[in-house]
């Protein structure tokens, strides 16, 4: 266990429970953790996770932008619900990138988990992006994302990840819980 590791792991929390509030405010926060957990993961050769905290700071300057753009014309943050057909593609799409890059980490580098980290990876784009959207179902494969990154995390001994991630899974329901409530207000105001 690192300082490095425990700040990280305290922006997270920050920044999740501001998300699951709805708060555009999460966006500064997030854009702190994933720099720092850049460095933590790539020092543990989780590759893909680090490879994956680019990806993070960029799709959450789109977020940050686009629930900005949506709460001033809503006057609050407006939750959507994917259609089953996208659902369907999102998780076709996730199942063949972790298949993919899952490949490449085994075959071309020294990953620790090749295969369990990629899924992580994969899954956590697709929720990211999903997030970014204000899409509900980012909410369960946040919820997915926690329940694999737990046992992972505490197999490298990082241990205040492995517990970031266990507050995560509960922020994350929470989350679930509160994003749904909203639609369905917004759903019920809206007809």
């Amino acid at each position: 266990m690192s300082w490095i590791e425990a700040l990280a792991a305290l922006l997270v929390i920050v920044n999740v429970a501001l998300v699951a509030g709805r708060s555009v405010w999460n966006y500064p926060f997030a854009l702190a953790a994933v720099a720092v957990y850049a460095v933590v993961f790539a020092e543990a050769r989780l590759y893909s996770d680090a490879l994956l905290q680019g990806f993070f700071f960029a799709v959450n300057i789109y977020g940050w932008a686009s629930w900005t753009r949506n709460r001033a014309a809503a006057g609050e943050l407006v939750v959507e619900r994917l259609p089953a057909a996208a659902r369907a593609r999102w998780a076709i799409g996730c199942v063949g990138a972790t298949i993919g890059w899952g490949l490449l980490m085994h075959r071309y580098t020294d990953a620790a988990y090749p295969w369990w980290d990629a899924a992580i990876a994969i899954t956590s784009i697709a929720a990211q992006t999903l997030q970014a959207r204000r899409a509900i179902e980012s909410w369960w494969l946040w919820i997915a994302v926690d329940c694999a990154a737990v046992p992972l995390y505490a197999a490298k001994q990082l241990w205040f990840t492995t517990g970031v991630y266990v507050v995560l899974l509960l922020l994350s329901v929470i989350g679930l819980i509160d994003w749904m409530r909203a639609r369905r207000r917004q759903a019920a105001a809206a007809a």
